[in-house]
């Protein structure tokens, strides 16, 4: 992992002084909430539909125990909403038919990130104070900037994987952190990078997706993908360089970010993303990124041109941990004291949760963060806790956060896999279901969020509970399921082989649903957004719909196929079919939930 030098320490306790002093001017009235908003939004404090939510940034995706533990500290002790804040937030869920707001829960995003929902703005500085002790912040996720820089979350340790991209990943990372020229761009900005052969970064759907690879002479360079992104708009990116030298990567985001500073919309803002632009301009576009990196190049003197010694100084921050050498492939299959119950539980959770590793010694091991009872991606104190007790005693001290809202434990011995499946499965987090049906990635929704129309966590929740049986969710294979509860597309429908998606109908929740979507990896094929099978459905059908998609996939799916082929193989027909089957039976009865909405911080999300 990348350890801060002093400097970097300096500036983030400078930065959470910076923000106390401002905090305790609003909350003296000398700063108005007008002026306050965009200070606090800088360091990642939003106010959502009933409390401030703060995201903590968490650079792709990795975490130390000591950090885990300042995180489990927080959503124990400020994590915890006023009384007349909680009783009124609870009466409204009541209201809608569910009462329960979980507090002292950190979450798990899809941007490997952190956020808490439920912190009162008057403790906000004591928080940051706590963050920047263990080289933690909020700066830059969010804002119309260069947001929190995202990778594989098997970065450094994937067999398919060629060159590690946290090195860049780091130095992209401390190139754009309150970069003066792009702390105003027309949108948010988002940027990942994989150096893996399978791309499970989702590079496509960003603004700009990094591929590192090597020419034909063994040189490294980065596959640069641009204007990429969700939304209203779904888009995938396009190739603007098949290979530029890992050198000039500064150089040419600086280009492309001036060009969409330039020319990007900032008069609608729903056409203010690059992805508009890209779009809208096509070889223009191109054209202008290439003559202004000319430009930088030649008469900026490539300023941004990284220098060898100093890929090198950042590499050797990303050494594997002196665990065990790599000199013969250990088996995972070890003589353990198991009931046959518990035998077949762990063989299943070492094909599911369990992946393999550069190292044949070691591997790496996903701890299932969606369990009946929680929101898919929440941790309670307690649990955040003992997952860095797990990293310190298994992995290294080092977990990851995944773009599925799960933690990754990356450098575990084979030797120790059954004690780790026995901890894990204590703390409740060692459910065989990754990659599997409710192994799903699901937005906070209406139950939090300002900007949502609809609720997903309750949908989540329907289907999870619908589905536990763990026969029947390996019969039915691997399938994403992806759900938002706005066009704003945090849970990712798009590129869920099913996608639900929450709208607004006068006032009422609604969904659509929709078949075929894909990130990218190597399960779902190329990078597309899924198609929309009908006409939307009220809440209290949501479940049947996911059920009668599911049986008419194992009625007709051959022998060995994936949901995913099988919708491309049948065409969306038949699953349009049996889901307007299910609206004819139940609209009669169905209930349909009223959501009361506002707009605070829409335009920063």
């Amino acid at each position: 992992m990348y350890h801060y030098t002093d400097f970097d320490r300096q500036f983030i306790h400078q930065r959470a002084a910076q923000y106390r002093d401002q905090l305790e001017r609003n909350l003296r009235g000398e700063l108005k909430d007008d002026e306050f908003r965009p200070l606090r939004l800088q360091n990642g404090w939003y106010v959502q539909r009933y409390a401030p939510m703060l995201r903590v940034a968490v650079p792709y995706g990795e975490l130390s125990s000591r950090q885990l533990r300042v995180l489990s500290k927080i959503a124990r002790d400020y994590d915890q909403p006023s009384a007349a804040v909680y009783a009124h937030a609870s009466a409204t869920q009541a209201e809608l038919g569910t009462p329960h707001l979980p507090v002292g829960h950190g979450h798990f995003s899809t941007r490997q990130n952190v956020q808490f929902n439920w912190i009162p703005l008057d403790k906000s500085a004591d928080v940051m104070d706590l963050l920047a002790k263990v080289d933690l912040h909020g700066i830059q996720t969010s804002g119309n900037c260069i947001r929190n820089i995202t990778s594989d979350a098997l970065a450094g340790i994937a067999p398919d994987e060629d060159i590690d991209p946290r090195p860049y990943a780091e130095i992209m990372r401390q190139w754009s952190t309150l970069h003066p020229e792009f702390a105003h761009l027309p949108r948010k900005f988002k940027i990942a990078i994989t150096g893996a052969e399978e791309d499970r970064a989702a590079t496509a759907w960003h603004d700009v997706g990094l591929h590192l690879r090597r020419n034909a002479l063994g040189q490294i360079g980065f596959k640069v993908l641009v204007g990429g992104g969700m939304g209203r708009t779904p888009v995938i990116a396009s190739t603007l360089r098949e290979f530029l030298p890992w050198d000039q990567i500064l150089n040419y985001l600086e280009a492309v970010v001036r060009v969409y500073n330039r020319f990007g919309r900032r008069d609608n803002l729903y056409k203010a993303r690059i992805k508009i632009l890209v779009k809208a301009e096509g070889q223009r576009f191109v054209d202008e990124v290439e003559a202004e990196f000319a430009q930088i190049v030649a008469h900026d003197g490539g300023q941004h041109t990284i220098p060898q010694a100093e890929l090198a100084r950042v590499s050797k921050h990303f050494l594997p941990p002196a665990l065990v050498q790599p000199a013969q492939a250990a088996t995972t299959n070890i003589a353990f004291e198991f009931t046959d119950k518990e035998a077949a539980d762990y063989q299943r959770w070492l094909h599911q949760n369990v992946h393999a590793h550069k190292n044949p010694a070691l591997r790496a091991v996903t701890l299932s963060f969606k369990r009946l009872g929680f929101a898919p991606g929440d941790a309670t104190a307690d649990q955040l806790c003992a997952a860095a007790d797990l990293a310190d005693r298994f992995s290294a001290g080092e977990v990851r956060v995944t773009h599925e809202q799960n933690l990754l434990l990356p450098w575990v011995q084979a030797t120790d896999l059954p004690a780790l499946w026995l901890a894990a499965r204590s703390l409740g987090v060692a459910k065989a279901n990754i990659g599997l049906l409710t192994d799903m990635i699901t937005c906070p929704g209406g139950d939090f969020c300002a900007l949502a129309n609809a609720r997903s966590i309750p949908l989540a929740a329907g289907i999870a509970e619908r589905y536990q049986d763990l026969d029947e969710l390996f019969d039915i294979g691997p399938v994403d399921l992806h759900i938002s509860g706005c066009m704003n597309s945090c849970g990712h429908h798009h590129t869920g082989h099913i996608g639900v998606l929450g709208v607004d109908k006068d006032g009422r929740e609604w969904y659509q649903v929709s078949l075929g979507g894909s990130d990218g990896s190597s399960l779902s094929g190329e990078a597309v957004p899924g198609k929309v099978i009908g006409p939307s459905f009220a809440a209290s059908e949501v479940t049947d719909v996911v059920e009668a998609l599911l049986d008419t996939y194992r009625a007709q799916r051959l022998a060995g196929e994936p949901f995913i082929a099988s919708v491309r193989r049948l065409g969306l027909a038949p699953f349009k079919q049996a889901a307007n089957a299910v609206r004819h039976e139940t609209r009669d009865g169905g209930q349909v939930l009223h959501v009361h909405l506002s707009t605070v911080d829409a335009a920063t999300d």
